[in-house]
């Protein structure tokens, strides 16, 4: 049997497994045998622009786990990976390494831009999918995907046109949100709105009969220029006897009107509002109730345009500037207010984006929703925390026509064509050659590409084979489950669901997992400016996968944020070796064992009590899978291996391991390897590597962990006497302990303990363990009494639930040595503590000094005022 290394060696194991599981094909996803339970997820795409982050590192271990432990369980699994094209990052990645040469996409022109993007995806687009790989994540990637791949793209035309023949896809005229800098639109749900400083400027505009006027207020000065109307609200007084009238807009002399409309806030300003139909969403709505015109006075630079008059040409932001400055001229300034907004940025680069009404195409979103919003109500799709579902509910019954067209080069090109004879447009999934109306070749193409998430909305059934009725459809949809981030519900998770529904009849899952976001240690979002950027590949590097694995997912619970404390990682470090640590042991001391089955009859309570917590180890496991409880698992994982496995059982056998009892070490031995075996299948799915090496290392004929059979917990291994036995002698371990601790009583020394125990159950069982306190508590010897006459001289004492513990002192150590050491102790803390609270008394340091270092010296002074307590007991009971 060989043997493990001294030290565990990520780099060495990781790379050497994961080609091993590849080329023996055991991520390929198979089509179930007869009566086999499926289990199907599709990893949400990550952009070909990226690579592995920290949020991307817990998506994908979260589904990898899940993944493993369903492939254990013997169902038939599919894990289905894929990338997304990302139009607006990736166009703009490529943009500037044309910039680098000088060139521009238009030097280029469509087509030779389109392949140089294509060559920059084929270089650079699967770096993220090799990191993957890296992490240990178990996907089929014989099935891997790309939103832009031909099966994937026949889906998108195909969806495009049968929505489009029922109405559901129209093109016209409407506010969408435009980045001046991306040069395209963004649907509202990637509009980031940001608190920012503004201010409220009060305009006048006097009414044409020169009879006074009316001042309204507003952020944005600029957009007055496009002004068709004033607005008040129906039912305000103060407002009643002009509704109807006729304003003049300041600086352009355009007549408006006054109109009425309940969409107006009274308390907001003055009570009236200027109306700009064509820069604001709200404004354009009223615009559509009341028949008004829409002036465009922004342009798609963010320069004022033509119908801007003599402002014409200017950024928006210097117009605004002498906006005012010629309103204050011409006295038509009432007065300006600080206030704190919401502004919208693109989402990609930040910029402050630009409300413009444009010919644009849109899906009409209402006869979509409904049957989205039905299947969360019946419990079809059910979401976890439960808390996510109304918010769901919430977007999806508000939710507006969605605008699916992007002014970009890169993407799913629209499949609309004009007739440039006739003017007929054809939609159609297969490029037409002629007008269908007047037979004309003259055929152009819209220019515009959908929304990346148009494509992505059609995942889960576009990468299964779609329209074609594949055997993977049949078998793997509705997936089982989606992992996603909460940041993601509106843009990818509510649009999978109406797309599901409408194309397939069912939801694409039937529950969704929602994580949170990986923070800082402060709390605060990754991002370069920040500076606070993990790299995951830097952390496998250093701790290997498994490591960051386990530390992504201990503490982590659905649907809350996770703060990443690099310091854990150093923990979780420390669990892998000592993992591999105790598996070394476990090998070292196997070298004559045979497998055969455990005899119940055989065994210790030490055995029974470790089969009995492992059994209910297994139970817990399986549960919390089964309930998306993750981090959970892995807590209970961690303090069964090492608390109870590694601490207490191992050290309990080690007398029958090194001794010459063969029939006691055999037995040892069945329970060691068929715990730590079945620990590490439990393992498994969260560190897959360090599983699998020890594996292939423990006795007997085994192929993979990765394809063993999950455990199953047996109802006839649940011993709750052996468990309550084993408690009470562990309990009595650590006062024992404790006492040697308190008393500094030297590690080798032999200790007389003398246990009280009222109960006669009890005290068989601290007569029985007595071996075990002489082995892990240094007792010795071990005297079990039902009471009494009196309590020994100068003994340290402590009481675990009804046994009171004496530890003798006479002979164990030199009292007055001792206690001269302890007042030497006693002098030193005093004058450390009387340091630290003068410094606390100082009101220069309490004003001056930072919060976070008053806060360390209260703690400082807090904890030696502990030991000064600690230390005084101590002294009283050694004079006592």
């Amino acid at each position: 049997m060989a043997a493990l290394d001294k030290v565990y060696d990520p780099k060495a194991v990781e790379e050497k497994w994961y080609r091993y599981w590849t080329e023996k094909g055991y991520f390929r996803g198979t089509l179930p045998a007869a009566g086999q339970k499926t289990f199907s997820i599709v990893m949400p795409p990550p952009n070909v622009t990226g690579s592995l982050h920290l949020g991307h590192a817990l998506d994908n271990t979260l589904q990898d786990i899940l993944t493993r432990w369903h492939r254990m369980r013997g169902d038939a699994t599919l894990w289905l990976p894929g990338t997304d094209h990302a139009g607006i990052a990736t166009q703009a990645r490529v943009e500037e390494e044309l910039a680098k040469e000088g060139l521009s996409k238009y030097d280029l022109g469509r087509e030779k831009f389109l392949e140089r993007v294509w060559a920059w995806k084929n270089e650079y687009g699967n770096r993220i999918t090799k990191q993957l790989r890296l992490l240990g994540a178990s996907c089929d990637w014989s099935r891997e995907r790309f939103t832009m791949d031909a099966g994937c793209s026949r889906a998108v035309r195909e969806v495009f046109v049968r929505l489009y023949e029922k109405g559901l896809i129209y093109r016209g005229n409407y506010i969408i949100n435009w980045c001046p800098h991306c040069h395209t639109t963004i649907s509202d749900i990637e509009v980031e709105h940001e608190e920012e400083a503004g201010r409220l400027w009060y305009v006048r505009y006097p009414f044409k009969d020169g009879e006074g006027g009316i001042t309204v207020a507003t952020t944005r000065p600029e957009t007055m220029l496009g002004d068709t109307a004033v607005a008040v609200n129906p039912e305000d007084e103060r407002y009643r006897g002009i509704i109807g009238k006729t304003v003049i807009l300041p600086l352009v002399n355009r007549e408006i009107p006054v109109i009425a409309d309940s969409y107006v806030d009274p308390s907001f300003g003055t009570g009236a509002v200027k109306i700009t139909p064509a820069h604001d969403p709200n404004d354009f709505e009223v615009a559509l109730r009341h028949n008004l015109p829409a002036v465009t006075v922004i342009g798609k630079d963010a320069r004022m345009t033509a119908e801007a008059g003599s402002y014409a040409g200017l950024d928006r932001y210097a117009c605004r500037e002498k906006i005012v400055r010629d309103l204050k001229e011409l006295g038509l300034l009432v007065k300006v207010e600080d206030l704190t907004h919401a502004v919208g940025h693109c989402y990609r680069c930040g910029t402050v984006i630009e409300p413009l009404v444009s010919p644009q195409w849109f899906v009409r979103m209402a006869p979509l929703a409904a049957p989205a919003i039905r299947a969360a109500q019946e419990g079809r799709v059910r979401f976890i925390p439960e808390r996510f579902t109304k918010i769901y509910l919430n977007w999806l019954e508000n939710i507006r026509d969605w605008c699916i067209s992007r002014q970009l080069w890169w993407g799913h090109r629209i499949p609309v064509w004009y007739c440039q004879q006739c003017g007929e447009e054809i939609c159609a999934v297969e490029d037409p050659v002629e007008c269908p109306a007047c037979g004309s070749t003259a055929l152009e193409q819209d220019p515009d590409v959908l929304d990346t998430w148009f494509s992505s909305a059609l995942w889960p059934f576009s990468t299964m084979g779609w329209p074609e009725n594949t055997p993977e459809l049949e078998t793997f949809y509705p997936t089982s489950v989606l992992v996603t981030g909460r940041d993601i519900i509106f843009f990818w998770v509510a649009r999978m669901l109406f797309m599901g529904l409408e194309f397939m009849g069912d939801v694409p899952f039937r529950e969704v997992l929602i994580h949170g976001l990986v923070l800082d240690a402060q709390g605060r979002k990754m991002s370069k400016s920040l500076g606070n950027g993990i790299d995951p590949m830097e952390v496998i590097d250093k701790y290997g996968a498994d490591c960051l694995r386990f530390m992504l997912v201990t503490g982590n619970t659905p649907g809350n944020d996770l703060r990443f404390h690099p310091e854990r990682l150093e923990g979780i470090r420390n669990f892998t070796n000592k993992i591999w640590n105790a598996a070394r042991f476990a090998l070292l001391n196997l070298e004559d064992y045979r497998p055969a089955p455990i005899e119940t009859g055989e065994l210790e309570l030490p055995d029974r009590w470790i089969l009995s917590r492992l059994n209910q180890l297994i139970a817990q496991v399986t549960e919390g899978l089964e309930a998306y409880e993750i981090g959970e698992v892995a807590r209970l994982l961690y303090d069964f291996f090492w608390g109870e496995f590694c601490d207490w059982y191992i050290e309990l056998i080690k007398p029958r391991l090194y001794g010459k009892d063969q029939k006691a070490r055999h037995v040892a031995q069945g329970v060691l390897v068929e715990v730590l075996s079945k620990s590490l299948q439990l393992l498994h799915p969260f560190m897959p590597f360090i599983t699998e090496e020890i594996w292939q290392h423990l006795p007997g004929e085994k192929e993979s962990i990765m394809i063993s059979s999950w455990p199953v917990a047996l109802p006839e291994r649940h011993d709750p006497e052996a468990e309550k036995a084993m408690e009470l002698i562990m309990a009595v371990i650590k006062a024992v302990r404790n006492l040697r601790s308190e008393m500094n009583v030297p590690p080798g020394r032999k200790a007389e303990v003398i246990l009280v125990a009222p109960a006669e159950e009890d005290r068989q069982i601290l007569r029985q363990g007595s071996l075990y306190l002489e082995v892990l508590a240094a007792a010795g010897p071990v005297q079990v009494e039902g009471a009494l006459e009196r309590p020994p001289a100068r003994a340290a004492t402590a009481i675990t639930g009804t046994v009171q513990v004496f530890l003798p002192l006479s002979g164990l150590i030199d009292l007055e040595k001792e206690q001269a050491r302890l007042e030497k102790e006693l002098k030193n803390t005093r004058a450390e503590l009387e340091k630290v609270e003068k410094k606390l008394a100082r009101e220069d340091f309490r004003t001056k000094a930072p919060a976070a270092v008053v806060a360390k010296e209260e703690a400082r002074a807090a904890e030696l005022k502990n030991k000064v307590a600690v230390l005084n007991q101590r002294l009283g009971f050694l004079k006592d």
